[in-house]
Formats: C-alpha cells, sequence, structure tokens
C-alpha cells in the first residue's frame, strides 16, 4: 500500500470540493434524516440566537430596573424566567432531533455501505481477492466507511451554524451597526483560520488514514499466520514490522494533534477577543446613549455562544480529507470489475448425477497460461480423477468447474448448460467442492456442518458416517454442539478435512469435486472414505484431483494433465503403461517408502526414486 501522491495532498481545493460531493451523494442517500437533522439544528441555531435576545431584553426590563428600584419586581423576575425556560426548552429539543437524526443518518450510511462492500466481496472473483490482501479488505470494509461518512455528525450542526450566522448578523445590525461592524471583522478572522486550519489538516489526515490501512493489513498478516511465526521464530521480526508502521501512524497522529493544539485555542480565543471588543466599544456607546445596557450585553452574550457552533464548519472541512481518502479506497472495491455475470436458465432437477463437460477451456492468472485447450467430460455418476505434477493446473481445473471463476475461453457445462448461462445460486445448488485446505467456521461441528440449513439430525449424521467423522465428533465433549474454535484449531487436520467433506455431502450435491481433499488423513481412513462414496447411494458424479493410487484406482477414468495440457486419459492401469510420466508420478510415494534413502538398484536404466523428478 502506497501513500497518497504529492498532487493530491496538495491539492486542497480539489479534495474539499470532492469531500462536499461525496457530502451531497450522502445527503441524497439519506434526505429525510438529513432534512430532519437540519430541522433541528436550525431549530437550535434560532433559540440560540433568541436566548441572546431575550437576556437583552431580561436585562433591560428586569435587571437594570431592579438595580434603580433597589429591590426586584416579582412580576418581571417570574416572566424572565418563564421566558429563558422557554427558550431553553425549544433549544434542547432542537438539540436533540440535531443529533438524533445526524446519528441515524451516519449509523445507516455506514451500514448500507458496508452492505455494498459485502456484496461486491461475495460477487468479485477469487482472481480479485488474490490481489489484495485480507487486512485491506477489512480496512475497506470497516474503518474506511467509517472514515468516509465521518463528516455526517457535524454536517446538520454546520448548517444550521450557517443559520445562525444569518440572523445572528441581523439581529447584529438591527441592534447597533457600529457594534455589528466589530463582529464582522471577527468573522471573517473566524474564517480564515478555519480555511489555514483546514489547509493544515488535509495532508496529515490523509496520510493517517492510508497508514490505518497498512496497520490492519500488518496486522491481520501476522495474527492470520501465527503458526508460521511461532514456528519459525519470527516473533521479533512480526514485532519489529508491526512497530514500524504503527509508530509511523502514531507519528502522523501525533501531527495532527499539534495541528488541533495550535488552532483550537485561537478558534476559542477569537471570539472572547470579539466580546473585549464589544465590552469595549459597547461602554462608550452606553455612555454617549446611542444603545442601552441590555443591548450591549445581548451583543456579548451572542458572540460567546457563537464561539463552538462556528467550529463546527471546522469540524466539517478537517474531515473532509479523511473522508475523500475513505471513499477512495471504498469505490476501488465498489467499482471493481470481474464480477461474474449470470443468466436466466436453471440446472437440471436434483437427484440424479451430474453431467459435466469441459470444452476446449483455456484459463490465465495476470497473463500468466495455466490451462490450455483442456476437454474432458464427465458422465453421469462416474468418478474422474485429475492427475498431475504440481502447478499443472489440476487445482485451477476443480475451481473452474463450481464456477469460482470462469475460463479465458471455452466453456464448462452443466447438463448441457454454460455454467455463464445458469441462473444465480445454481452451481452452489447442485455442486460442492472440498479443496485440501479446510476452513471451518467458529461455531459448533453441527454448525460447520449445516451452514445455518435446516437438514434434519439423520442427514447430518449420515454425511458424517461417510466421511469417516461420526465416531471422532461423538467422542468430542459436546459431541455435535462442540464448538471447534477459529479455522477449527481445536481439531488436527486430518479431522477438519472429514468435517469438509460431510459438510459438502449433507448437501447431497449431483457433483462433487475433490481438490486433494483427503491428504491429511491416514491411508486406512482414506480408503474407507472412498470406498463409502463408491458404495453410497449418492447422486453424484464425482471429479478427484489426487496422487495417491489408492485414490486414484477407484476412479472411473483418470485425466493426466502436465503443464496445463491434458496428456492422456483411460484407466490407471492403462496409463501406467503407456505413460512413464504418469507411472513416475503415482509411483513416487511408493518408490520412496520402499527406498527411503534411494540407494536400492533401479531397473532398466531409471534414476534411484530419491533423485527422480515426476
Amino acid at each position: 500500500m502506497t501513500p497518497p501522491p504529492p498532487t493530491a495532498v496538495l491539492a486542497g481545493g480539489r479534495v474539499v470540493r470532492r469531500g462536499f460531493a461525496i457530502l451531497g451523494r450522502s445527503i441524497r442517500e439519506e434526505p429525510r434524516l438529513f432534512a430532519f437533522a437540519t430541522l433541528g439544528a436550525s431549530i437550535f441555531a434560532a433559540t440560540t440566537v433568541a436566548s441572546a435576545v431575550v437576556l437583552g431584553i431580561v436585562t433591560d426590563r428586569a435587571i437594570i430596573p431592579a438595580f434603580d428600584a433597589g429591590r426586584p419586581r416579582d412580576g418581571a423576575l417570574w416572566a424572565a424566567g418563564a421566558l429563558l425556560l422557554g427558550v431553553a426548552v425549544v433549544k434542547s429539543v432542537g438539540l436533540v432531533l440535531r443529533r438524533v437524526g445526524a446519528s441515524l443518518m451516519q449509523t445507516r450510511l455506514q451500514a448500507t455501505y458496508r452492505r455494498r462492500v459485502t456484496r461486491q466481496y461475495l460477487r468479485l472473483p477469487l482472481s480479485w481477492h488474490h490481489q489484495h490482501s485480507t487486512g485491506e479488505l477489512l480496512s475497506n470494509a470497516h474503518s474506511d466507511i467509517e472514515a468516509v461518512f465521518y463528516p455526517i455528525a457535524p454536517l446538520p450542526f454546520s448548517v444550521g451554524v450557517v443559520v445562525m450566522l444569518v440572523i445572528a448578523s441581523g439581529v447584529l445590525v438591527v441592534t447597533d451597526p457600529v457594534l455589528a461592524a466589530v463582529g464582522f471583522v471577527v468573522f471573517p478572522a473566524l474564517a480564515g483560520l478555519n480555511v489555514a486550519f483546514t489547509r493544515q489538516m488535509q495532508p496529515k489526515a490523509m496520510r493517517a488514514q492510508q497508514l490505518r490501512g497498512e496497520v490492519s493489513s500488518v496486522a491481520h498478516e501476522s495474527i492470520d499466520g501465527a503458526l508460521v511465526v511461532k514456528t519459525l521464530g519470527r516473533e521479533t521480526a512480526e514485532t519489529d514490522r508491526f512497530r514500524e508502521v504503527s509508530d509511523r501512524l502514531r507519528d502522523e497522529m501525533v501531527g495532527v494533534s499539534r495541528v488541533r493544539a495550535l488552532f483550537d485555542p485561537l478558534m476559542d480565543a477569537l471570539p472572547n477577543v470579539g466580546v473585549l471588543l464589544v465590552v469595549f466599544v459597547g461602554a462608550y456607546r452606553v455612555r454617549s446613549g446611542a444603545v442601552d445596557a441590555g443591548d450591549v450585553v445581548r451583543i456579548a452574550y451572542l458572540f460567546t455562544l457563537l464561539a463552538i457552533p462556528i467550529r463546527g464548519i471546522g469540524w466539517v472541512l478537517a474531515d473532509l480529507p479523511r473522508s475523500v481518502v475513505g471513499w477512495d479506497r471504498v469505490s476501488r472495491v465498489l467499482d471493481a470489475d470481474g464480477a461474474l455475470p449470470y443468466g436466466d436458465a436453471a440446472a437440471a432437477p436434483s437427484g440424479l448425477p451430474a453431467h459435466v463437460e469441459v470444452d476446449s477451456v483455456s484459463f490465465a492468472y495476470d497473463d500468466a497460461d495455466v490451462l490450455h485447450d483442456v476437454s474432458f467430460t464427465a458422465d453421469d455418476g462416474r468418478t474422474i480423477a485429475v492427475v498431475g505434477p504440481t502447478g499443472s493446473g489440476k487445482s485451477t481445473a476443480a475451481a473452474l468447474l463450481v464456477r469460482l471463476a470462469d475460463p479465458r475461453s471455452g466453456e464448462v457445462r452443466l447438463d448441457g448448460a454454460d455454467l455463464r448461462d445458469l441462473r444465480q445460486g445454481a452451481v452452489p445448488a447442485h455442486a460442492a467442492v472440498v479443496f485440501q485446505e479446510s476452513f471451518l467456521f467458529d461455531d459448533t461441528v453441527r454448525g460447520n456442518l449445516t451452514l445455518g440449513a435446516d437438514v434434519p439430525d439423520r442427514d447430518v449424521e449420515a454425511a458424517a458416517k461417510l466421511a469417516q467423522a461420526h465416531d471422532f465428533i461423538r467422542a468430542l465433549p459436546n459431541g455435535y454442539d462442540t464448538l471447534v474454535g477459529e479455522r477449527g484449531t481445536t481439531l488436527s487436520g486430518g479431522q477438519r478435512q472429514r468435517i469438509a467433506l460431510a459438510r459438502a455431502l449433507v448437501r447431497r450435491p449431483r457433483l462433487l469435486v475433490l481438490d486433494d481433499a483427503t491428504s491429511s488423513v491416514d491411508p486406512s481412513v482414506e480408503a474407507a472414505i472412498l470406498h463409502g462414496l463408491r458404495d453410497a447411494e449418492l447422486p453424484s458424479t464425482v471429479v478427484v484431483v489426487a496422487y495417491r493410487q489408492a485414490t486414484i484406482a477407484l476412479a472411473d477414468e483418470v485425466v493426466y494433465v502436465h503443464a496445463g495440457r491434458i496428456v492422456d486419459r483411460g484407466s490407471h492401469a492403462e496409463l501406467l503403461l503407456r505413460q512413464p510420466g504418469y507411472a513416475r508420478l503415482v509411483t513416487a510415494y511408493d518408490d520412496v517408502a520402499a527406498d527411503p534413502e534411494g540407494t536400492e538398484p533401479t531397473a532398466a536404466g531409471r534414476e534411484p526414486a530419491a533423485t527422480r523428478r515426476p
């Protein structure tokens, strides 16, 4: 992740314009709540000015006459108290309306965009996800969205401030033009200070938001790779890596705080300076008889009330750079291309094994070709083994069968229909895949098997038995209701694989794809699973990516892949006889197991087993 380019940091006017465009988009998304909050802010603004007017009236008609008479008049005091109380109540109502409306608007926008980002994550293919770190994606869905709508909370307040300034200006001019002139000197000074504050804050806020994403990425990567960090003794290195990016974020945030520390006192001081000027000039105006004491009190009090509201505009402007950076990062997700298109066709009805055709399929990752013109057929109810050396494209072919990606050319057909023509959800409803890495959720065993679907217990147990998982699940502390921990950390690798297999089987898929899905289980358990799958009355066509001969031998047909191309296909016995590369590959484990040192003489000029390359 790179920091923003200097032009983006220095183009303050452009950032402000883009920030206001984001605010405009937010208002259009939630117009009613914005109107509700703005109404409250306007009521608050009007009653704030009214409180100063009322205080001036109370001064002229209750306080000064009381001093002149030597005692207060009860009626005047009660009237003054009632008037001040009424203004305070209306002001409080406006405050509540503004805060409730602004908070609801902000939280609803954040929730809306989190859902949009999450839906986009689900729509985008795995190839897109491979190009973005998990930490970055988490930051997009959390802190970046928060940053985008951070200025929403003070926005209605700032609109109310504009209303307040308009009303206050009118009150100042009507009360006394000379004292109004004093105020009009202070207001531009406050506005200029706000502009200077924003220009200082923009680059720092932008860099800080970028660094938040970096901190999130590094932290997630270190935590997610805890096993590697621990086993290879990388704790110190990872700590140093995290400290480096955290220190950069700390330094940037300290810079933000320094700017605030410089400008906040000035923001507070200017209105007070205005009050002093009003009192100083007002004293001479009262002495000359140009104004009453109540007028001076009214204007001075109005200045004390305007100090914090005027800063509300500065709060919005200060948060705009952070909002713009967050929006850019979120927009990269929302505008990303590559979402899989869907058609309107429906797959064949369930209950019958699927017929799968791979027709002239080619595929590439970032222009690196993986599959070249691959074609094969998996007839209804048959088991096809895809065999080949590492990097030959087997897992890619498995992913294409369940449409985790689309081929660059060619077609993958299910029951004669191109997967791209099927309606959304049709492929997962008829096909299931189990990969070598078995992901389990932090849930119970039952929750991981059903994934929230309403599946009868007998079907859950039947799938677990077929996957050779029922016995060890029953031995867990709470059986099927045992929590397995994050990623299934309380289970062994073989147990996780068996639960993942049972999770696929419980759906009775018409197409079952196993990508080396039994690599972590004992050979005897694997044999029991494979024989069970073969003998079970499943409505499934099975495509299995395998290395072990025990797995391959159970297939009706073997597809031998090398360098992304199909070299040959036939039975296991046939390929052993006519494909030396295939024979070396599938017997490598047996040869090494029989002669781990590679010292036995070899026949027909073959290399020792330990040195041969499959």
